[in-house]
């Protein structure tokens, strides 16, 4: 699991590559946590296009970043979703609770 992020104007790019299972998720968590805390963006933007697999704990991630940045009053969007992860996030109902594009 590869993470990389950008941030400018307040606005958080984490970029997100490889296979998202049990194993990464507990350290992807936390660098994504650290990554917000130390960036303190109003939205931030988790780009899935690099995943080639992910399991139901990117649901737990997706989550976690999300109430990251409810705590700051600010969005977060998930993007570029493989079609393997749409559903697996889909199935999930996630759709009610984050954008998904």
């Amino acid at each position: 699991m590869e993470m990389n992020y950008r941030a400018e104007n307040r606005q958080l790019t984490i970029s997100l590559a490889g296979e998202l299972d049990h194993h990464a998720a507990r350290g992807l968590m936390e660098s994504i946590d650290r990554c917000i805390e130390q960036n303190l963006p109003v939205k931030t933007i988790l780009d899935m296009g690099g995943l080639t697999f992910m399991d139901s704990s990117g649901i737990a991630v997706v989550l976690r970043a999300r109430r990251r940045m409810e705590a700051l009053a600010g969005s977060l969007v998930v993007v570029n979703i493989p079609r393997q992860a749409a559903r697996v996030l889909e199935t999930a109902g996630l759709g009610r609770y984050v954008n998904l594009i």
